[in-house]
C-alpha cells in the first residue's frame, strides 16, 4: 500500500462514519423517528428544499430531499459495524442546482438516459427536445425531474413518496405526467424504489435512480478496486456519441464480461480511448425464469467489507464508472475525482424511440408505467 493510501485507510472511520446510536438510548428507534425532516435550504425560485431521514432498527441511514427527489446520503455498516456514507451529494440543495451537479443521487426522467438527436416521433407526430448533451438529449433534458421540487408525503414506517406532476410541453414532451416514487428503506438494510406514472396522452416514460456509489465512503478516491457482477450476456454497443446503434454485443471474451466478479479497473483501460472515457454502457439483462425481480447486479468493496445487491424489474442497466467526475467539492467539502464512483442505473434502453426492436418506453392513457428497484446492503 502506498503511503498515501494507509494514511487515508486511517482516516476513514474518521472521514465516513462512526458507531451508530440508533434509538435514544442505544435501541431501535421508535415509530415516530422512523422518519424525521428538516430545512435543506431554498432553490434559486426561493422555494424551501426538505431533507428526510429513513432509519431502520439497524441504524441504518437514507437522507433524502424533495428537490429531485434525491438521495442525498445512504449510511451503511462495514465489517467493523462502522456506517459510512456511501453516495456522492451535497449538503444542501444549492449544490443541487449548481453545475458541480452531475445528476447525484436524482430521479432521472421525463426520460432517464439518452434521446438521439434530441427528437423522436410518436404516432406520426414529431417532437424536439432540447440537446443538452449535444447532439442528444440526456436525463430529461435542460431541466429533467433531476432539478425539480417534487411533494413529500410520509408513509409508514421508514417510508417517503414523492410525486411530481409533469406538465404537457415540459422539455418538449406530450402530455401530463403524473409521477409518484416511494422510498422504502427496510430492516434488511434495503432501500427499495417503487415507481408509477400515467399520462393523458401518448408520451414517453423511463426513469432511473442516478446515485453514484463508493462503498469505500464518498470521496474515497477511487471505485476501480470495487468488484463488480453484472447479469448480463450482451450490452446494446454505442457510437462515439454514446448512442446505441441498435445492435447487441454478447459479453463473452469483451471487457464487458462481467458475469462473474471483476475490479472495475481491471479492464478499464481498453475502453479509456473511446467517447465514453470508460464504462458507461447499457447492459441487456438476463431474467431469470419465473419473472419478476432479478438480481441485475452486486457491487462489493473489498477493503470494508460493504456490498450492494442490485435487484429490478427493469431490462437494461447502464453502468458508468464516473469518467466525468471532475474533482467537485461535494459534502464535507471532499473531492469527486473522475472514476471515484460508479453508477448502477436501471432502465429501459437508451435510444429506445429509434430502434423498433428495443423495449418500448411508450406510456399511453389507461395505463400505467411501474417499476421497482431495491438496494440491499450487506458485509462480507
Amino acid at each position: 500500500m502506498h503511503t498515501s493510501s494507509a494514511i487515508f485507510a486511517l482516516l476513514l472511520p474518521l472521514i465516513f462514519g462512526c458507531a451508530a446510536v440508533p434509538g435514544p438510548f442505544g435501541g431501535a428507534p421508535s415509530r415516530a423517528e422512523r422518519v424525521t425532516s428538516r430545512a435543506f435550504g431554498s432553490t434559486k425560485d426561493g422555494l424551501p428544499a426538505t431533507l428526510y431521514t429513513l432509519r431502520n432498527a439497524s441504524g441504518v441511514t437514507a437522507l433524502l430531499t424533495d428537490f429531485g427527489a434525491t438521495l442525498v446520503s445512504m449510511r451503511v455498516p462495514d465489517r467493523s459495524g462502522r456506517l459510512g456514507d456511501v453516495v456522492l451529494g451535497f449538503d444542501s440543495v444549492e449544490g443541487y442546482e449548481s453545475a458541480d451537479n452531475q445528476f447525484f443521487g436524482c430521479t432521472a426522467g421525463r426520460v432517464a438516459n439518452r434521446v438521439a438527436d434530441a427528437r423522436f416521433e410518436l404516432d406520426g407526430e414529431d417532437y424536439t427536445l432540447a440537446p443538452n448533451n449535444a447532439p442528444h438529449s440526456l436525463h430529461g433534458g435542460e431541466r429533467g425531474f433531476g432539478q425539480r421540487l417534487w411533494t413529500a408525503e410520509i408513509g409508514s414506517g421508514a417510508q417517503v413518496t414523492f410525486r411530481y406532476t409533469s406538465e404537457a410541453g415540459e422539455e418538449g414532451y406530450p402530455g401530463t405526467l403524473r409521477v409518484r416514487l416511494t422510498y422504502t428503506l427496510t430492516d434488511a438494510d434495503e432501500l427499495v424504489l417503487d415507481y408509477s406514472a400515467e399520462t393523458d396522452v401518448p408520451t414517453l416514460c423511463n426513469l432511473t435512480h442516478h446515485s453514484y456509489f463508493n462503498l469505500t465512503g464518498h470521496g474515497a478516491p477511487s471505485i476501480l478496486e470495487h468488484e463488480l457482477i453484472i447479469n448480463g450476456s450482451a450490452i446494446t454497443p454505442t457510437d462515439e456519441t454514446l448512442i446505441p446503434d441498435g445492435s447487441f454485443l454478447e459479453v463473452d471474451g469483451t471487457p464487458f464480461d462481467f458475469r462473474e466478479a471483476h475490479p472495475i479497473g481491471e479492464r478499464v483501460a481498453e475502453l479509456i480511448p473511446t467517447g465514453a472515457l470508460g464504462y458507461d454502457h447499457n447492459f441487456v439483462l438476463e431474467p431469470e425464469a419465473g419473472g419478476g425481480q432479478e438480481v441485475a447486479a452486486e457491487l462489493h468493496d473489498p477493503s470494508t467489507g460493504r456490498t450492494l445487491e442490485i435487484r429490478t424489474d427493469q431490462p437494461g442497466l447502464q453502468f458508468y464508472s464516473g469518467n466525468f467526475l471532475a474533482g467537485q467539492k461535494g459534502k464535507a467539502g471532499l473531492s469527486y475525482v473522475q472514476r471515484s464512483a460508479c453508477c448502477l442505473e436501471t432502465q429501459a434502453f437508451p435510444a429506445a424511440p429509434s430502434h423498433d426492436h428495443f423495449p418500448s418506453i411508450v406510456l399511453r392513457p389507461g395505463e400505467s408505467y411501474t417499476h421497482r428497484t431495491s438496494h440491499r446492503f450487506f458485509v462480507r
